[in-house]
């Protein structure tokens, strides 16, 4: 009969020792909050910049807002007068499908990457891996030319298809790297029970990859919603342009407008913030996608 382990029993920690472990990690942590505060100084004046009035924000700087007057007559404006409403609207048009079209297509070609040999499949990858160092701007002009071709320049379609090619290959090896992590006999299995490749990467790979999937998609969602260079090569009418291009037109003839320009900053800055914390659970896991494998 095997002898039966006695249980490990975990020692309390003594006041001294937590004191000790508190004072060793104390200068990190000041570290970090001063790198935080660091960082949130400038969005934080931004904000309080955009509710503050015209007047209050050439007289005086933005930590003077306490006793000062507070107002949303900005936002309307800029919504409504400025047209960013519209660019607000055309900016979610194009970055919500040429971020959920790279993930779709690229976690389809991972799997097919990472579980289904083809003859020169791993030729085949690193092709598309070298495709990630080839600069974007070396494509505009054939892109317009072919785009002018098949009626898809100035319109949704020619940019999503943009973002799309050049999202595509960071998409396929971080989650081709994640995929091949998987454990091999849980999908052999459902091979074996008569799973098509299809319900293997339905029901068990992607189930299994939301981490790495969300990285990827919080990485393609930022840089479709910041871009300026694409908006406006591939799109001229301003009535399709995002707000990247509709936030440079904000002066006037005497110069900058700032209660117009820093709302329209906060709101150009606030939609990327909260998909950002919204996903940031699954943002370390899916940088480490791939890193070790089972």
């Amino acid at each position: 009969m095997a002898a039966i382990e006695a249980p490990t029993l975990v020692q309390p920690q003594t006041p001294a020792g937590r004191l000790a472990r508190f004072v060793s990690r104390t200068p990190v942590h000041l570290t970090l909050l001063a790198l935080g505060v660091i960082w949130l100084v400038p969005t934080i004046g931004l904000a309080v910049t955009s509710f503050r009035p015209k007047s209050d924000i050439l007289s005086s700087g933005w930590w003077h807002v306490f006793g000062g007057r507070i107002t949303l007559s900005n936002y309307t404006d800029v919504l409504h007068s400025a047209g960013m409403g519209q660019a607000f609207l055309n900016s979610l048009y194009i970055t919500i499908p040429a971020t959920l079209l790279p993930c779709v297509l690229g976690a389809l070609a991972a799997f097919g990457f990472a579980w289904i040999p083809f003859p020169f499949r791993d030729s085949i990858f690193l092709i598309i891996v070298g495709l990630m160092i080839v600069p974007v701007q070396t494509s505009f002009v054939p892109l317009l030319k072919l785009f002018r071709a098949w009626h898809m320049n100035d319109s949704f379609l020619g940019i999503w298809a943009a973002h799309t090619a050049f999202g595509l290959p960071l998409a396929i090896f971080l989650l081709r790297n994640f995929f091949i992590t998987l454990p091999r006999d849980l999908i052999e299995a459902a091979r074996i029970d008569g799973a098509s490749n299809l319900v293997v990467f339905r029901r068990i790979v992607v189930p299994l990859s939301v981490p790495a999937i969300a990285s990827f998609a919080i990485f393609q969602f930022l840089w479709v919603w910041n871009d300026l260079l694409m908006a406006l090569i591939f799109i001229s009418k301003t009535t399709l342009q995002p707000m990247t291009v509709q936030i440079t037109k904000l002066q006037s003839t005497y110069g900058v407008e700032f209660h117009l320009l820093s709302a329209a900053a906060f709101l150009l800055m606030i939609v990327p913030l909260i998909v950002f914390f919204s996903l940031q659970r699954y943002f370390v896991q899916g940088l480490l996608a791939g890193s070790v494998k089972s």
